[in-house]
């Protein structure tokens, strides 16, 4: 049984910037950060490296899982803003989530960075447009790494804290005790580790985790929502005025026929569409890179519904991963409809898609999505699509492509106070994770912060 002082439940965004923090900040702590992923070097997804056409289900997924987490392999997109991407500004004010998500640009620029250029959403023409047709572009500081980018700089970090914090790999943590005398026991399947703070950071796939170590201590959770929808890839030129004014369009609209708020998500100008496994199902994600010989030609982009539920039921997770689990049951996978196909409620099959212009960046089974994801949901898309089309003309064309499901699953917010600490003394819970952000940006700040209280405590 090893003593810390300190052990971090996850690498990604919190955990990282966490680590990093503590490294940097003088300090007696003896830290551990454990994850179920892989090693940065080899997060390597099997259809990247063409050893298999779909997603084959790796447990862990190397998409999710591993060395700098979700974030990692998608697209290195930091927005810096309060507007969207969580509620850290809600626990520790508007002007220190703001500092924070500054700094954390100003580490990564440290790291190589500030090779890549910081768009920003502000005073621009583009929302003026947007009002003329009830579309609401929000406001944003964007700083676009790009996956090769971004794993570089995730390289460079470890470098910089493999001396001053152990890493474990690999590794599942089973279960999470605390003793008579307020000690946390980290319990894995070969080992046991005792220390004093706890550090939950598991970031979204480790939300079912979460959930249950929360309970386990009698901590309030109050439910989230889930996000569904689709991914849209059309050819780059349609919104190429757009993008390359303010790369990251964060655009939200409400439709006219239910009143539901349909958003735009993590667009990835000539990018290439992916799946991704959580906890066994296969959605839907994008990806952009920073180096121009890994571009396409074209340019994909979520639009996502979200969805909150009153008694009695409440489980919002539960009802996106049974729609996921259709899509894969009809697809094997990820399905891709055209959107033409869907207006006129018809499946789109091998035939049809052999003569679409839009040539898919994803192996993805040609189904119909109508099958998949329910009718309110699916109404708001196409309406969606439809208001897009006025300010980006050819978004509603017949050859854009549809890919379903897109799920964004969100952990049960966990209550904790300011510093991001719950009930239980010396336990915090902090990134995507928390339910309290929703973004690499503020995950990120948030583990800088709670690696600035935790120096303090531990400085010599």
């Amino acid at each position: 049984m090893k003593k810390y002082d300190i052990v971090i439940a996850g690498a990604g965004a919190a955990g990282v910037f966490m680590a990093y923090e503590l490294t940097k900040i003088d300090n007696n702590a003896n830290i551990l950060m454990i994850d179920r992923g892989a090693p940065l070097e080899k997060r390597l997804c099997p259809i990247k490296a063409g050893r298999t056409p779909k997603c084959i289900k790796c447990s862990p997924c190397h998409i999710m899982n591993g060395y700098g987490g979700a974030g990692t392999l998608s697209d290195g997109k930091y927005n810096i803003t309060t507007q969207f991407g969580g509620d850290l500004h809600k626990y520790i004010g508007e002007k220190e989530a703001m500092e924070l998500m500054e700094y954390v640009d100003s580490v990564l620029c440290s790291m190589g960075g500030d090779e890549a250029k910081l768009f920003s959403t502000a005073n621009k023409a583009l929302r003026t447009e947007c009002l003329k047709y009830d579309l609401h572009l929000l406001e944003a500081k964007v700083r676009h790494l790009g996956t090769d980018r971004n794993v570089r700089i995730l390289s460079k970090i470890f470098d910089y804290i493999k001396g001053r914090v152990d890493t474990l790999f690999y590794t599942d943590i089973e279960d999470v005790r605390q003793d008579e005398d307020g000690f946390f026991h980290v319990i894995t399947k070969d080992e046991e580790f005792v220390c004093e703070d706890m550090i939950l950071a598991t970031g979204r796939s480790g939300s079912k985790w979460v959930s249950k170590i929360c309970t386990a201590f009698g901590i309030e959770q109050r439910k989230n929502r889930v996000d569904i929808g689709v991914r849209v890839e059309l050819p780059a030129e349609i919104f190429k005025h757009i993008t390359d004014d303010v790369y990251e369009s964060k655009i939200v609209y409400k439709t006219k026929q239910y009143g539901d708020l349909v958003r735009t998500f993590c667009m990835n100008p000539y990018g290439e569409v992916v799946s991704e496994n959580t906890n066994g199902i296969v959605t839907v994600n994008g990806h952009s890179y920073a180096d121009e010989s890994l571009l396409t030609g074209n340019t994909n982009f979520a639009l996502l519904v979200s969805n909150s539920f009153t008694e009695p039921f409440e489980d919002s997770n539960e009802y996106g991963e049974s729609i996921a689990r259709l899509s894969n049951m009809l697809g094997g996978g990820v399905l891709m409809q055209r959107f033409g196909d869907l207006v006129k409620g018809r499946r789109s099959s091998e035939r049809r898609m052999e003569k679409c212009f839009t040539v898919p960046t994803l192996n993805a089974t040609a189904g119909d999505l109508s099958l998949v994801i329910p009718k309110r949901q699916l109404d708001d898309i196409i309406e969606m699509i439809y208001a897009l089309d006025k300010i980006a003309p050819g978004t509603a064309n017949e050859d854009t492509l549809l890919y379903g499901v897109e799920v964004k699953f969100y952990n049960s917010k966990v209550m904790v106070d300011k510093n991001l600490e719950t009930s239980v003394k010396g336990l915090y819970a902090l990134g995507d994770g928390s339910g309290v952000t929703h973004s690499l940006s503020q995950a990120s700040a948030s583990g800088v912060m709670v690696a600035r209280i935790l120096a303090a405590k531990y400085s010599k």
